[in-house]
């Protein structure tokens, strides 16, 4: 089987997990459960293209659903992916899928972030978990000095990221997202505390 056979096979088992365990834990809002592969996974598989050329271990701030990190783990094995979510449930979603995929190369911290060891992870990504100015702390935390964050942020992005600069210094490259003309995807590096 094709790498990419075997990667749209493996999205497919995740969104039927999803929607299968969705109605006891709402991972992702029941008015966006149409929609898990055209917005959701499709977001994520942007933010998986757009971080091609990374390595490493990956870390998934605030998982929630697995968007990004569960995605991140099915279409790069590559990678060493750790999810941190601290909602029990949601964490026992997480390992679910984990094991009923087989993926070698994904692990669930279930503690809030602020309470995990600092990771020193190469890649940190978050999705839809805080402003960009409290998102700082957590990505500074866990990202190691020559690392990339990539955070999916929706359409007050640019507010926030003039909003963040008013305490942190960072280079910054937004791409555009290609599920909505108001959001994008933040490739953040070069992370300073002012």
């Amino acid at each position: 089987m094709s790498d990419v056979s075997r990667e749209t096979e493996a999205l497919a088992g995740y969104a039927a997990l999803l929607r299968k365990w969705n109605p006891a834990i709402n991972l992702v809002s029941p008015t966006t459960l149409d929609e898990i592969e055209s917005r959701h996974i499709a977001d994520s598989r942007a933010l998986v293209d757009l971080a091609a050329d990374a390595t490493g271990s990956w870390v998934d701030l605030g998982s929630g659903g697995g968007f990004p990190g569960l995605v991140v783990a099915i279409c790069r094995p590559d990678l060493s992916v750790s999810l941190i979510e601290s909602d029990q449930r949601k964490a026992s979603f997480l390992r679910s899928v984990i094991r009923e995929m087989s993926l070698k190369n994904a692990t669930v911290i279930a503690k809030r972030i602020e309470a995990v060891d600092r990771l020193d992870a190469a890649n940190v990504s978050a999705r839809a978990l805080a402003s960009l100015p409290q998102l700082m702390a957590y990505v500074e935390r866990h990202l190691n000095a020559a690392g990339r964050a990539w955070l999916m942020k929706g359409r007050n992005w640019q507010n926030e990221v003039a909003e963040a600069r008013r305490d942190w210094s960072f280079d910054l490259k937004a791409h555009p997202s290609n599920t909505d003309s108001d959001a994008a995807v933040l490739e953040i590096t070069g992370i300073t505390h002012v």
